[in-house]
């Protein structure tokens, strides 16, 4: 392997274009090395962006070339499981993009092939990595706001009605892993479970839906954790836009303004209140490029062996609680969160 870990990407994607392939750019230990797209004629700007010296537009021809140590797949929720598997296969290294499934046993089946590859594969949950969900990490681990006990999140955002006609986005068809609750309940389960570091034992979710597909538009969702902590969390694509999070302890409250998850200021801020008190402290916590850091993390795992810090375990701990939340959200009744196959879900 060359000093820098040379990347390949699979499909020019917004999120691959606009953060994640600037962030290999500017870390320490990676290069974008190759680009496999359907449009080659429109990646000019890009391979002169980033000197990239492999252009494709077959995904198997940038598999393929030795010289690629790891794939970023940013493509749509419906063909992570395939290209991912191919991906390991094929000897790369893999960083999908949330969620990292459509449900749990593909996340699973993920995670085997995984294993019997001997590649890494992490799901990209950039927040993560971000200074401040760090600190706020630490502060609930130290006993900041007592014992947690709930959990409230939200990411919402509006479509336009002329976008919610439209059958041709991934992102509102249900055949292709469409819908609020995998596009961004992610997030708000992934929260949920961070903070409260409990099995989620049952669910039960409301939705509402605007186009003729049917797909959920619209969710709020609540999830217990083994009876010692709730949390309830919202997505959808038809309400004012909205990012936050809450973490409530027995004996204070850390909440998160409107810049949850995705933080674009140098700043940061974290409200914190203890006790009775009506008037929070505002922490300030430096900002920083949490796509950077994320592969800059991923780089450290394949090197140098670091501790991920998203397992395969968490993540598919986390489809485990979307599948019931999907399934809660069709038929209105609690639904218990199941446990996939294979032993993937009993490890630590």
């Amino acid at each position: 392997m060359a000093d820098k870990l040379r990347w390949g990407v699979l499909g020019n994607a917004l999120i691959a274009r606009k953060c994640v392939m600037p962030a290999i750019s500017a870390s320490k230990n990676g290069i974008v090395y190759g680009l496999a797209t359907s449009r080659p004629g429109e990646a000019g700007p890009l391979i002169e962006e980033h000197g990239i010296a492999l252009l494709c537009e077959d995904f198997d021809e940038l598999l393929a070339d030795q010289a690629v140590d790891a794939v970023y797949i940013p493509l749509p929720n419906d063909l992570h499981e395939r290209w991912v598997i191919r991906a390991l296969n094929a000897g790369k290294h893999v960083l999908c993009e949330k969620p990292l499934a459509c449900r749990a046993a593909e996340a699973v089946a993920m995670a085997d092939a995984a294993a019997q590859s001997g590649r890494f594969l992490m799901e990209a949950q950039m927040y993560r990595f971000h200074p401040r969900t760090r600190r706020i990490i630490k502060m609930v681990a130290e006993g900041a706001i007592g014992i947690p006990r709930l959990v409230r999140a939200a990411f919402c955002f509006s479509m336009s009605d002329d976008y919610l006609a439209k059958a041709d986005n991934y992102r509102l068809n249900s055949a292709r892993g469409g819908g609020a609750l995998l596009d961004v309940g992610c997030y708000g389960v992934g929260v949920a479970r961070l903070f409260l570091q409990r099995r989620v034992s049952r669910v039960q979710a409301l939705a509402q839906s605007r186009n003729d597909s049917g797909i959920v538009l619209h969710l709020i969702g609540n999830l217990d954790f083994d009876g010692a902590a709730l949390a309830s969390i919202e997505a959808s694509f038809c309400a004012g836009l909205q990012q936050t999070y809450s973490v409530i302890g027995s004996s204070g409250v850390i909440d998160l303004p409107h810049d949850a998850f995705i933080p674009w200021s140098d700043e940061v801020l974290v409200y914190q209140r203890v006790g009775g008190n009506d008037t929070a402290e505002s922490i300030v916590v430096k900002g920083n490029d949490q796509y950077r850091l994320m592969v800059e993390h991923f780089g450290d795992c394949v090197c140098d062996g670091s501790t991920p810090l998203i397992t395969l375990t968490d993540s598919i701990r986390t489809m485990a609680v979307l599948d019931a939340l999907a399934e809660s959200a069709v038929s209105g009744a609690c639904i218990e969160v199941r446990e996939p196959p294979g032993n993937w879900y009993a490890r630590d």
